[in-house]
């Protein structure tokens, strides 16, 4: 493993090969599916000096699908971020699909298990919208502010644009989310509780999760032997960008 970083322009990397850029894509899609799989819909409290807080239990996912949000743009750039939000928009749909499609099969005669199946798998439209929706826009807005703050910083104070990215990212994902999947559900007064709520328990993991970040960032510098910056990147979400088409 090379100790020498090269500090490079995104659109210098063409020909670049990394060595564990599809390891990252790799984790990055299976929190985010797991995450909505197991806790996109359940309620949790938690008690906090004798008083309750409600939230929801993707909130143990959801952080380190920033986090490693974080690491993608840090170290391999905006390009190559933007292929692995869109990698995973594909993904969350064609769960939702397949989905659908698996608990409108009908049951075999004596198997009791399909009212089980369908409360874990058969989510409303309105929340897999919600999820897709909020995970798209939540993603995206994080991945901006993650390049755009190592510009300003020069790729100084690494922890103000993991903190930074993820305290505007979250607050969108939660903005749409919440919203979009429970309004008129639940009352409005807790649907403002479980977005401020989730919002700030996602920010704290993220805050927690800083010296775990600083340490996968530099381990991966090193083991790429690069440091990426989006001085000259198209941040358009649907933007083709070549430089992200090869690894």
């Amino acid at each position: 493993m090379s100790d020498q970083i090269n500090h490079m322009s995104a659109k210098n990397l063409t020909e670049y090969r990394f060595k564990y850029f599809e390891y990252v894509m790799a984790a990055f899609v299976t929190i985010l599916l797991l995450s909505n799989i197991i806790g996109a819909s359940k309620l949790s409290a938690i008690n906090i000096g004798g008083s309750t807080h409600i939230f929801g239990a993707g909130i143990l996912f959801f952080p380190l699908g920033y986090v490693i949000g974080d690491i993608l743009t840090e170290i391999y750039g905006y390009a190559r971020a933007r292929r692995v939000i869109w990698t995973g928009f594909a993904a969350m749909i064609f769960m939702a699909v397949m989905s659908y499609i698996v608990v409108a099969l009908p049951p075999a005669d004596g198997w009791d298990g399909q009212a089980a199946y369908e409360t874990v798998f058969a989510n409303a439209w309105r929340i897999v919208l919600a999820s897709i929706t909020a995970f798209w826009a939540g993603e995206f807005v994080n991945s901006y502010v993650m390049a755009r703050l190592k510009l300003l910083t020069k790729g100084k104070y690494l922890w103000t644009r993991t903190i930074g990215s993820t305290i505007v990212g979250q607050a969108v994902d939660s903005l749409l989310f919440y919203p979009i999947a429970f309004y008129l559900t639940w009352s409005n007064a807790q649907l403002i509780e479980v977005m401020y709520t989730n919002w700030a328990l996602k920010v704290g993991w993220e805050i927690l999760l800083t010296p775990v970040t600083y340490f996968v960032v530099h381990k991966l510098k090193k083991a790429e032997a690069i440091d990426v910056y989006d001085d000259d990147t198209n941040f358009s979400p649907f933007a083709n960008n070549k430089s992200s088409a090869q690894n």
